[in-house]
């Protein structure tokens, strides 16, 4: 029925999936397939037969490529042997270790494993211990096993931290040559209270045009808007070290309490830095804004310039609220420069409003650690003016850049957002018209129609469960060198140029703009490193010719590949952290009730987020009550069939927290009655026996036996108890 390749995809169940290019179905793996493969393996497989809803299953014929990165797990020790229990579930074996091969960890350590032998049909991997993290409870190890199970560069060259080191502390006289002198205009910089690294200065004066003749001086007719970015490829120049590890790395990624940096922290904290008080090299993007909020006029220039203040959004928002207030004393000189920038705001975000671009207000949260990195609370992170001014100041220096290159038909990297899919515009259009709503999706939708549905509904009941739909309708932002627009915010082109300290893209931008500015072009030539599709294999070039324009056109596209990519990544990582230590806070919440809404109707459960922690959890479908419950696609709900009582997402409940599974990243939760979690604890306690099989007393009783960190760490414990005082050499080879 066909042969294909791709890339092993495990399933912590046992089973796999071959997920293969260009978005064909995904090959099912049987758990019998799994055994002599690995989570991303690179495989050849032939599909032998199809199952009733058309999906096929496969065989593995050939292993193309083994995973060559680390595995991380705990070192346990178990019937006189070593193994490694993975973090990630998707492996589905244990690696065995010999005896000679565990460096200085002990039983229970997390550890990180390279094999030695790979998995076949009758033997289980065999691996050495190549690093120890530490103890699972080790402050920070959740992000120690996240960079490393997710791949996360997270180490400099020695050839980068030596060219770091060597650059200067301070500006010097020839890096001031051919730029712009803008020390004496006040810019600010204004970030969270936690930003370390400043890559954008804003500044706004009223624009009043040229005088014509000896008439009196013409009145303000707009804003005029700077806006400055940190100048990062004045230091980070291609093919050298600092670039090649830049372009691995390709973004930042945040944890809480940690960031791995894109660059040194000499560059990201320091030289491209925009601190105050002091003299740094920038990119201006220098632009005129009307009364409407229409970019009339714009240029880019290399400047040098002084940020005069470091403002926090919470300050800027203060003083905007009450402009004699103590806030704004304290800073009287820049108040009137403040003012001025919330006045393009408003403008440009009536220009928003025309454009028709989609805007939802979503709750964001935010993660407070004690100094130990265990969280405190969770708290939403609220979006003030000073946050929102911010935002369309780097919006329209975005699109400024994306028009300047677009019009100089320069390649670059775009970022871009497309529309809906054929597919989600009829679910979505099915969902609509599901809840009675009389509000059309055309085949080619605008922008304007999403944001006109956003506007339609947003006092209604069900607001947020159609505004998700909305956004889950919409297709991911990509970097790619063919400009498409960006359908989110109704931009005909959109670019990212405002923070290069922390994306390689803008890195990229920055470079081509330098070189239009210059009368030159600039062109991206690929190095081993940097690992385009064409080097990717071998190292050395495909074979087949192609035109030169149409050559570097490709490289582009890998880049922005390779940049998207990456992007995931990094996203994935940060939640992944994320999501442990909400389960490590839930699992001192136990047996606990909250109100909570629902946040997604799935065909076998509820995902239901809590009011008052905004932790997410499931809600099996088994534990709704005693009833069948149907999932309804077109509405995106469960409806009882018995009591037609229906969950859909916004649905107010009340849940308990039932189980904590710190390995799998999950929160269970079961539906309750008010009160009925602790009337059963209560019945429990009083009556001093086991309650009755299946009751809420009894799952609490044994919920951490249902966590798997919990049970690889009763065996760490175990295995180090039965230990025999012997030396270690008198202990038998494990078996392979």
């Amino acid at each position: 029925m066909g042969e294909f390749e791709g890339i092993v995809e495990g399933h912590r169940d046992g089973h796999g999936f071959v997920l293969r290019e260009g978005g064909e179905p995904s090959i099912y793996l049987a758990p019998q397939e799994m055994r002599s493969v690995l989570h991303r393996d690179r495989v050849q497989v032939r599909i032998l037969r199809y199952d009733r809803k058309g999906r096929p299953e496969g065989r593995v014929l050939d292993i193309l490529e083994r995973r060559k990165t680390p595995i991380i797990g705990r070192l346990l020790h178990e019937g006189g042997q070593w193994i490694v229990a993975p973090e990630d579930r998707r492996f589905g074996q244990d690696i065995l270790i010999p005896k000679n091969a565990t460096a200085s960890a002990a039983v229970g350590q997390v550890v990180s494993v390279e094999l030695t032998e790979p998995p076949s049909l009758h033997s289980r991997p065999v691996g050495r211990v190549a690093e120890v993290l530490g103890e699972i409870d080790d402050p920070g190890m959740e992000i120690e096993i996240a960079v490393r199970k997710y791949e996360v560069p997270h180490r400099f060259s020695p050839e980068t931290l030596a060219q770091a080191a060597a650059l200067p502390e301070k500006l010097r006289q020839t890096d001031r040559r051919h730029r712009v002198d803008l020390t004496d205009v006040p810019l600010v910089t204004i970030d969270g209270e936690d930003a370390r690294d400043f890559d954008d200065a804003v500044y706004c004066e009223p624009h009043v045009p040229p005088r014509k003749g000896r008439g009196k001086a013409p009145a303000p007719d707009g804003w005029r808007l700077i806006v400055a970015i940190a100048d990062v490829s004045h230091y980070v120049k291609p093919g050298e070290p600092l670039d090649e590890d830049a372009y691995e790395r390709a973004t930042s990624v945040y944890f809480p309490r940690r960031v791995i940096p894109m660059l040194p922290e000499k560059l990201s904290n320091g030289l491209c830095s925009l601190n105050p008080e002091v003299d740094r090299l920038a990119m201006v993007c220098d632009m005129v804004v009307d009364a409407e909020g229409e970019l009339t006029a714009y240029q880019f220039y290399p400047a040098v310039i002084c940020s005069h203040a470091r403002f926090t959004y919470t300050e800027v928002a203060a003083i905007l609220a009450n402009t004699r207030g103590p806030e704004a004393v304290r800073r009287a000189e820049l108040v009137p420069h403040l003012v001025h920038l919330h006045e393009v705001y408003r403008a440009l975000l009536k220009q928003r409003s025309r454009r028709g671009a989609v805007d939802f207000e979503t709750t964001e949260t935010q993660i407070v650690c004690d100094d130990n990195g265990r969280i405190e609370k969770i708290v939403p992170r609220t979006r003030n003016d000073a946050h929102r001014l911010i935002e369309e100041a780097m919006l329209a220096a975005n699109v400024c850049a994306a028009e300047f290159i677009a019009q100089a038909e320069h390649p670059s990297l775009y970022r871009v957002h497309e529309g809906p899919t054929p597919e989600k515009r009829i679910a979505l259009q099915a969902y609509l018209k599901a809840l009675g709503l009389g509000l059309h999706i055309s085949d080619e939708p605008a922008p304007g129609e999403f944001q006109a549905i956003a506007q339609a509904t947003q006092d209604r009941v069900d607001a947020t469960q159609i505004h998700t739909m909305l956004l889950r309708s919409m297709q991911q932002a990509i970097y790619t060198a063919i400009n498409s627009g960006h359908f989110g915010l109704a931009y005909p082109a959109y670019t990212h140029f405002t923070s290069p300290i922390r994306r390689y893209p803008d890195l990229l931008v920055h470079r081509v703009i330098k070189a239009l500015i210059g009368g030159r072009r600039y062109h991206l030539t690929p190095s081993e490193k940097t690992r385009t599709p064409e080097l990717r294999r071998g190292g050395k070039p495909a074979a087949r010719t192609m035109k030169p324009a149409s050559q570097e056109i490709a490289w582009w596209e890998a880049a922005g590949v390779h940049c998207s990519v990456n992007e995931r990544r990094a996203d994935d990582a940060s939640r992944d952290v994320e999501a442990w230590l909400k389960c490590r806070y839930m699992r001192e919440h136990l047996g606990e009730e909250y109100s909570g809404t629902v946040s997604a109707a799935t065909s076998f459960g509820l995902f239901v987020t809590l009011d008052a922690l905004y932790v997410e959890g499931l809600v099996h479908i088994t534990e709704l009550g005693g009833e069948y419950y149907r999932f309804d696609e077109a509405r995106q709900e469960l409806r009882g069939e018995r009591t037609g009582v229906r969950y859909a997402v916004g649905t107010r409940v009340r849940v308990q927290v039932m189980r904590v599974d710190l390995d799998g990243r999950r929160i269970d939760f079961r539906m309750v009655r008010e009160g009925e979690g602790e009337r059963l604890l209560e019945r429990g306690r009083n009556a001093g026996t086991r309650a009755p099989a299946g009751s809420a007393t009894e799952e609490l009783a044994n919920v951490r036996e249902t966590d798997r960190a919990a049970k690889v760490a009763a065996r760490a414990a175990k295995s180090s108890r039965s230990r025999k005082p012997a030396p270690r050499k008198t202990q038998p080879r494990p078996r392979r």
